[in-house]
């Protein structure tokens, strides 16, 4: 029997049990699956890391609910990245989705990665928030579609809770700046621990 995950929950709640779960795209007549491995609680107004920490814009929106849909965004204007909003309806909490195996779907996961740049493993497909959204599809086109849940859906996206690791590691968000960057504060990094598919940390570095 497949666990549903309560979405209702803030994203520092939810972070740990995304981690393991699956989450299966239907993009262009495709299906690909990836193993979450790697995900960032973000927390609103709360916090000085979030997109939405001085409230809601046209930007963010998607963010204060309800929960269960995708935030998507362009970062730089180069990649984009996409979030699982969760939370109560009002509240902006989402959880950056940031690495992941492919575990489904391979060959077009491969070819969009190659269509998009320089890809020399299969460890690399999905390490990373960009390379993550690139096979899995995701653009800002699906901001705030709905993910389902139970892993059977017909829709755009499915979430499956899968088997939880066996050991989770914690620690700052990559390349946040400023106070959200705080690790003692902001620990809010989530991994699976030896996971090769993991990403690469790295600190925001001086303005």
């Amino acid at each position: 029997m497949k666990t549903v995950l309560d979405l209702s929950r803030r994203s520092t709640e939810l972070a740990t049990d995304l981690l393991g779960a699956t989450l299966t795209s239907r993009v262009g007549g495709h299906e690909v699956t990836v193993r979450l491995v790697e995900v960032e609680a973000y927390e609103g107004i709360d916090d000085p890391g979030s997109h939405a920490y001085r409230g809601p814009s046209p930007r963010n929106e998607v963010m204060f609910g309800p929960p269960g849909h995708l935030y998507v965004y362009r970062h730089l204007g180069l990649h984009h990245c996409a979030n699982l909003v969760c939370g109560p309806d009002g509240v902006a909490s989402a959880v950056l989705l940031r690495a992941g195996e492919v575990v489904a779907g391979t060959g077009e996961a491969r070819r969009r990665r190659l269509a998009s740049g320089v890809c020399r493993t299969d460890r690399d497909l999905a390490r990373g928030p960009a390379r993550l959204a690139v096979v899995l599809g995701l653009t800002r086109e699906h901001n705030g579609a709905l993910v389902t849940q139970g892993g059977d859906a017909v829709g755009l996206l499915s979430l499956d809770r899968g088997e939880p690791p066996a050991a989770v590691a914690s620690g700052g968000r990559v390349g946040v700046s400023g106070a959200g960057g705080d690790a003692e504060r902001f620990g809010w990094r989530y991994w699976v621990d030896g996971d090769p598919h993991v990403s690469a940390y790295r600190s925001a570095g001086r303005r």
